[in-house]
């Protein structure tokens, strides 16, 4: 997994999601758009984040462990039991 540049200003976030709320497009292969990172925080629970690569990666987020989401990197999240978390975008 990358780690955010030094650089990078958050300027916008979601809502919290829950296992029930998760929208069906962040389940599915998605990505951002060119030069927008994404900061995945997860509160509560734990949270399958997969990178579509290459390199494909497999991590399992949880509190204090975060997911860093590259510019255009296809990825998508799966709940794994009850979780809470929310998506930070920087630039």
């Amino acid at each position: 997994m990358q780690v955010l540049p030094s650089d990078v200003v958050a300027y916008n976030r979601t809502p919290e999601f829950t296992e029930g709320t998760v929208p069906a497009a962040l389940r599915a292969s998605h990505s951002t758009k060119q030069g927008v990172w994404g900061r995945i925080v997860v509160l509560e629970g734990e949270l399958v984040y997969r990178i579509y690569g290459p390199p494909a990666e497999e991590h399992l987020l949880r509190p204090g462990a975060e997911g860093v989401v590259a510019p255009q990197d296809p990825h998508e999240v799966e709940p794994r039991g009850t979780v809470r978390f929310y998506v930070e975008f920087l630039r």
